[in-house]
């Protein structure tokens, strides 16, 4: 599957998404999600956060309004009209355009470092995100750790079996502004235990943030440490 069909897609729809974000008006971030991965990044006040997806850079700036031991702020994006609305919104904040190739192919030279690396709702590839994550430790400063935030399995699984694999992907419960929904990959629980265990990372903690209106896992928090 080619990371170019979902680059493309969210090149389409960078600027319904940047709307969606900022009218508030996916129903899941605003009751439940937004919050949850706020509360945990600043659960341990870092002194810097770097951001990987952050799209229009609505994370970054919940984390500089909520989260007052953050002194560095850096967000990374490959959609170049993100990055620009990002820069645009908050430009007292430090802002890239770089795919997952530049991060991972970055991983090999002196690169700054952070105390937390979060990524929210951004992962949807298979090869690509392995070898993310085995990148990023290289971003981390000493105790550094990562978070990410994703679609809950039982929950995203929806009625096809529940087993890893690609997925068509749909822009259900969006507005119509959105288009050319891409694919994404489906990982069981069990899969992404194991892709941090290959990846030489340990799952430190983990959270499952419920729907106040179907008492339901909203999406899924993993909290992950390089192995010493």
């Amino acid at each position: 599957m080619s990371s170019a069909t979902i680059i493309q897609s969210w090149q389409t729809n960078a600027a319904a998404w940047s709307q969606a974000i900022q009218e508030e008006a996916i129903a899941s971030r605003k009751l439940v999600t937004n919050q949850a991965i706020v509360s945990a990044l600043a659960k341990y006040q870092p002194a810097s956060l770097l951001d990987i997806g952050a799209g229009e850079g609505w994370l970054c700036r919940a984390a500089e309004a909520q989260i007052p031991s953050l002194k560095k702020i850096k967000g990374m994006d490959a959609i170049a009209a993100l990055v620009e609305q990002a820069k645009i919104l908050s430009p007292n904040l430090e802002w890239e355009q770089k795919s997952y190739q530049d991060i991972i192919a970055g991983a090999s030279h002196n690169q700054e470092k952070f105390q937390i690396i979060s990524i929210n709702f951004a992962l949807f590839e298979k090869e690509l995100v392995e070898l993310l994550l085995l990148a990023l430790p290289n971003y981390l400063l000493e105790n550094g750790r990562i978070v990410i935030q994703t679609l809950h399995p039982l929950m995203a699984c929806g009625d096809a079996a529940y087993e890893e694999g690609w997925r068509d992907g749909s822009w259900n419960g969006f507005s119509s502004a959105f288009k050319d929904p891409h694919p994404w990959y489906f990982r069981t629980m069990a899969a992404w235990v194991n892709l941090f265990a290959a990846s030489g990372l340990l799952l430190d903690q983990m959270q499952e943030p419920i729907h106040p209106e179907t008492g339901k896992p909203a999406s899924v928090i993993f909290e992950l440490v390089p192995r010493s």
